[in-house]
């Protein structure tokens, strides 16, 4: 393999929602590819029957196509490659690399704290045992007794780990089944990776792979399953990079439960995927020379380098991401910015009955929606009021507004008196102008005194332009709805539901 065409691998587990850090490592590892003509190759990492559900598993793919990072390669699934494991784990075993183990967690600690060793870990007990494999033990990988490993990680420099720290790991579960460093380690060699991209999470376990990498090449372990002498024998170690951790405003790892961290609930929300790429690409990198935040994709191919990644903590900041989306969306073209609303416009997912959404009105609304939402999950609570028989009336809006102010009585009958002479120049100009001479008449100033207009006609104190939004509603409905509402405050009616 040429050194200018590396080969990355992206190796999630499919135990849950696809997590913005996942999302992040994709992305690190597909620039990588990109920058050089290498290949993106994705393997799910399946072999957890119990967490496992394929469900998850649509969830990665949907989610990398979402972003616009589907694999060169793949997806290769671990759950089918066993065979190539058990290849390994006999190599290893033959070459006495492996032993057998009988000991329980409980027998472990026992011995442990019998001998005053209050750091966990085990203690070798079964190494020079010689006990057969099967009968439910598991398989111990034989660790270095001195000596240090060395992790030369692009990100960090070389990360030192004494061998007396470590223990002879289990390798193989008592079921025969090959536990996380086996696995990875065959899939790396037989997928030919050159770089292993992935978080700090990861970086401990990176020793145990590195030992077991190079006892595989010490016996002659090729991609072709055999032992010995070959022409394509095992190739080096790839470059490691341990990507930093994300952290919640707290300054605290994310978590699963308390943070929002599903990429499937952004793009659900109306999060642009250009924006959420663009976004993930600042979480411990930025463009060189104090460029602007905002870039393009190939923009990103052209800047990034993963020595130039941090390694300190990155922080997840929700609100920067949805000011950045607000950015992208505004900088949209219109009918682009049209077509991307679509899916909350119509269809079951739209908050008015079927039928009812008018393309025409959405499109002399658009413009000054593009204005004013961060994501296109807020466009329906911004037009809905032109799509449903009557306004969606917010609770506190209405007493705000209506309920609760001794003017908004006069000033509905005002602004109803008003608007009925402009039925021949139903615009937003005229409509504008009409209504100041209302504020003025009840001693307001124009936004005071539209807040009751507004609430009786959209619902809501806050929304698109007001004056825009009248002159698509139209007349007949505009007037419609102040009436209702002057007679609802009249005969102090319940809130309109």
């Amino acid at each position: 393999m040429a050194p200018d065409t590396p080969r990355v691998r992206f190796a999630p587990s499919p135990t849950g929602y696809f997590h913005v850090g996942s999302a992040r490592t994709a992305l690190f590892n597909w620039l990588v590819a990109r920058q050089s003509g290498g290949t993106f190759v994705l393997r799910i990492e399946d072999t957890d029957a119990e967490r496992n559900r394929e469900e998850w598993v649509d969830g990665i793919l949907s989610a990398l196509h979402w972003l616009g990072m589907e694999a060169d390669e793949g997806p290769y699934r671990q759950s089918l490659r066993t065979g190539r494991y058990h290849q390994a784990i006999d190599a290893l075993w033959d070459a006495g690399l492996l032993y057998a183990c009988a000991c329980t967690h409980d027998e472990v600690t026992a011995r442990n704290k019998a001998a005053g060793i209050l750091t966990p870990g085990y203690d070798g007990h079964c190494r020079a045992l010689g006990l057969p494999r099967g009968e439910g033990r598991a398989l111990r990988f034989i660790t270095p007794d001195e000596g240090t490993v060395v992790v030369p990680d692009v990100i960090r420099g070389d990360v030192e780990f004494p061998c007396q720290a470590m223990d002879d790991f289990v390798a193989v579960k008592g079921n025969g089944a090959p536990l996380f460093v086996l696995a990875n380690v065959v899939d790396d060699i037989d997928m030919a990776i050159t770089h292993v991209i992935r978080g700090e999470d990861l970086l401990p376990t990176t020793p145990k792979g590195i030992l077991m990498w190079d006892a595989l090449a010490g016996i002659g372990w090729t991609t072709d399953g055999t032992v010995g002498p070959a022409e394509e024998p095992t190739p080096p170690l790839p470059v490691f990079a341990h990507l930093p951790m994300l952290v919640n405003e707290a300054r605290k790892k994310l978590s699963k439960r308390k943070d929002p961290v599903a990429v499937e609930t952004y793009r659900d929300q109306g999060y642009l995927p250009d924006a959420f790429v663009n976004y993930l690409g600042l979480l411990g990198w930025g463009p060189p020379n104090d460029r602007a935040e905002v870039f393009t994709r190939d923009q990103m191919v052209d800047w990034f380098a993963l020595a130039d990644v941090n390694h300190s903590p990155a922080f997840f900041d929700v609100a920067k991401l949805t000011h950045m989306n607000g950015e992208y969306i505004r900088a949209m073209a219109p009918e682009d910015f049209i077509e991307a609303c679509r899916p909350w416009l119509e269809g079951d997912s739209a908050p008015w009955p079927a039928g009812s959404f008018d393309e025409a009105a959405f499109r002399a609304m658009a413009p000054v929606v593009q204005e004013r939402v961060a994501v296109l999950g807020e466009v329906p609570g911004m037009v809905d009021f032109l799509f449903l028989d009557t306004p969606d009336i917010d609770p506190d809006s209405w007493q705000k507004a209506l309920a609760g102010d001794d003017d908004a009585p006069a000033i509905l009958s005002a602004a109803t008196a008003a608007y009925e002479a402009l039925r021949a120049d139903w615009t937003a100009g005229a409509l504008h102008a009409a209504t100041l001479e209302v504020a003025e008449s009840v001693g307001r100033k124009l936004g005071k005194a539209q807040a009751p207009v507004r609430v009786a006609v959209t619902g809501r104190r806050v929304g698109p332009p007001l004056f825009e939004a009248l002159e698509v509603l139209g007349p007949d409905r505009t007037l419609a709805r102040l009436a209702d509402a002057r007679a609802r405050l009249s005969d102090g009616g319940p809130v309109p539901t």
